[in-house]
């Protein structure tokens, strides 16, 4: 089995500086197609990315979720079959792309994600109060899904076929855990991989660098848990 065509979608907003060096890093060969979401960008995000030889997709409208689902209809539309999740501020490794794509290739896993906390994180890549938030909702999914999972990371792996099931609709930081979510209710085969998680490379967080930034994803994401835990939702 193969991944056939893949495509890696890079959400980004006001994300110039980390994207320069970070497409540079992409290895040749790994995908057909690297398509960057500029999220309604204010400095050259869509400029660096064209010239990084990336497809630019634009999404005006702020969203992370809104974000990743454009990059996903763009790579459909372009014939991919397979997708890659990265975020665009350097923190993922993208020589770890091989390894993330091998359990989806070889028809090990339906999703692969990326796990940040391991001992193959570079220390205090993650903030405390990012990595609070992350226990609480990887055990809260862990406890109401049955998904053993330890991280719910943005870098992933499946194919376009298995994302169009799951109906995604959650346009905020939700997003990365709707998906998981349905996954776990679908019966999807997950993987969890330990990924070389860095510092992101330039820039601040919007999430994890202010308080109100980690307070909202946070709120987003513990709201995206409990609201399919009925099982009447899709």
């Amino acid at each position: 089995m193969t991944a056939g065509k893949v495509a890696i979608v890079i959400p980004a907003r006001n994300e110039e500086d980390a994207l320069r060096s970070l497409l540079a890093e992409i290895p040749r060969g790994i995908a057909e197609w690297i398509i960057v979401v500029d999220n309604g960008s204010t400095d050259q995000t869509a400029q660096v990315a064209r010239a990084g030889g990336a497809v630019v997709a634009s999404e005006p409208v702020p969203g992370y979720g809104r974000a990743c689902l454009k990059g996903f209809q763009t790579a459909c539309g372009l014939g991919a079959e397979t997708v890659i999740f990265m975020d665009g501020d350097g923190s993922d490794d993208p020589a770890d792309l091989p390894l993330m794509l091998a359990p989806v290739r070889e028809g090990r896993a339906d999703m692969v994600i990326g796990s940040r906390v391991s001992e193959r994180a570079e220390r205090g890549a993650i903030p405390p109060q990012a990595r609070f938030g992350n226990w609480l909702v990887s055990g809260m999914i862990r406890i109401l899904y049955g998904a053993r999972l330890h991280d719910i990371g943005s870098f992933r792996v499946l194919r376009c076929s298995a994302l169009e099931q799951l109906k995604m609709r959650e346009m905020t930081f939700g997003w990365p855990v709707e998906m998981v979510v349905k996954a776990a209710r679908a019966k999807y085969r997950m993987v969890e991989l330990p990924i070389h998680y860095r510092h992101r490379s330039a820039g601040r967080s919007k999430v994890a660098g202010t308080i109100t930034g980690s307070v909202k994803a946070a709120y987003y994401m513990v709201r995206t848990t409990l609201r399919y835990a009925g099982g009447t939702h899709v």
